[in-house]
């Protein structure tokens, strides 16, 4: 089966974090107890791309094996469904994703750059690696994305999954729709975290 029949069947969306919805960098902080304040850079288009992808009926989430202030932050700004951060093991999460929605795995789309992505990449329904992903992903990826993570490879993921299901130009002209309560409700936080 090709990527985008594979991408018709998509319910739920998950997301790596590190290299997936940022370029991978981590920047510490010291703060004036001795302690590290973890900063990240997350791209515009994905955080849009999201508000498509929930508009379009996309149930999305991050799983990440870090734990950070950052990305919870993040997560909450985006809405997330599905929020799961320490996971050295990610297929126990989707597990968990998948008895909370009622979804098969083939059903489920998930977008990684590095091996610990691998167990959830060889079994998902669609399996998509990021520009910048390591070759061991890209080599069992259904579909790579052509930017890299942090610089709107999540967003590709969205719009491929979308444009797939034949509903990308009316989700964006939905939420173009200023009277559109399902826009607005879908909609990214608007900063001020």
């Amino acid at each position: 089966m090709n990527a985008e029949a594979r991408a018709k069947k998509i319910k739920v969306l998950i997301f790596d974090v590190d290299g997936v919805l940022t370029d991978g960098q981590i920047f510490v902080i010291p703060n004036a107890e001795g302690h590290g304040i973890e900063a990240k850079g997350f791209a515009a288009h994905d955080g849009l791309g999201i508000s498509l992808g929930r508009l379009g009926g996309l149930r999305i989430g991050i799983i990440t094996k870090r734990n950070s202030q950052t990305v919870a932050i993040r997560a909450n700004d985006l809405k997330l469904e599905f929020i799961y951060q320490g996971q050295a093991h990610k297929m126990h999460a989707i597990n968990e994703i998948l008895a909370k929605t009622g979804h098969s795995i083939d059903e489920l789309a998930y977008v990684g750059d590095d091996i610990i992505d691998l167990p959830v990449m060889r079994q998902c329904g669609l399996a998509i690696a990021t520009a910048n992903a390591r070759q061991q992903v890209k080599a069992v990826a259904h579909y790579v994305t052509p930017n890299a993570g942090g610089f709107g490879g999540g967003r590709d993921a969205i719009d491929f999954i979308l444009t797939a299901q034949g509903s990308l130009e009316k989700v964006i002209e939905q939420y173009l729709d200023e009277s559109s309560e399902a826009a607005a409700s879908s909609d990214v936080g608007q900063g001020n975290m």
